[in-house]
């Protein structure tokens, strides 16, 4: 009985020692910042290669998967995943495009993977929800990128859409594509920064 309750009592402190050492984390360390211009840097040269060979009027944005995996890695709060997607948008203004719009759609992207990783899937062995994630939010990223360049357009803004069927190609294809980078990279630099 004595051992039962000394049992309760250690496993009563440890979880109590687990939310303080929770709470005390509060924002990015260093590490979290280096690993978020690392990996955002990717994205751009990723998007930069494969954007010069494959071009419709919209190139394919894998700036998006390396934000992905960087909240998946670090597990930011609401405000630091909304920092990282506008960082994000701020780096897409160096390529050709519409200017600004992905301040928009890359700031509601990573929103909608910040919350998504929240969502508790059980998936036994496989592990599905970072490809599900990953592809839901370059969904929520590219509509919101459509939506907004519709309604500038239709308001009058001097600007010229890309026919939709040639967006929901490259948006589908994009998700996709972005759902395995993020799927294959996951595992590896998990291990390799120690992430719990």
């Amino acid at each position: 009985m004595e051992q039962k309750k000394a049992a309760e009592a250690l496993a009563a402190e440890n979880g109590r020692r687990r939310m303080v050492a929770e709470k005390e984390k509060k924002g990015l360390g260093i590490a979290d910042v280096l690993l978020i211009g690392i990996l955002l840097a990717a994205g751009a040269v990723l998007k930069f290669f494969v954007g010069s060979v494959i071009n419709f009027g919209m190139k394919p944005n894998f700036i998006i998967a390396m934000y992905c995996l960087t909240i998946l890695l670090i597990k930011p709060g609401i405000v630091e995943a909304a920092i990282i997607g506008l960082l994000s948008g701020a780096i897409c203004q160096f390529f050709p495009g519409q200017p600004y719009i992905n301040f928009v759609s890359e700031f509601l992207g990573a929103a909608a993977m910040c919350l998504l990783i929240r969502i508790p899937v059980n998936t036994g062995r496989v592990p599905v929800k970072t490809m599900f994630c990953t592809f839901f939010s370059t969904l929520v990223s590219g509509f919101s990128f459509i939506g907004v360049m519709y309604l500038m357009y239709y308001t009058g803004f001097d600007i010229t859409p890309t026919p939709l069927a040639i967006f929901m190609a490259i948006i589908f294809g994009t998700a996709a594509i972005n759902a395995v980078i993020v799927q294959v990279l996951y595992i590896p630099l998990k291990i390799a920064l120690k992430k719990q």
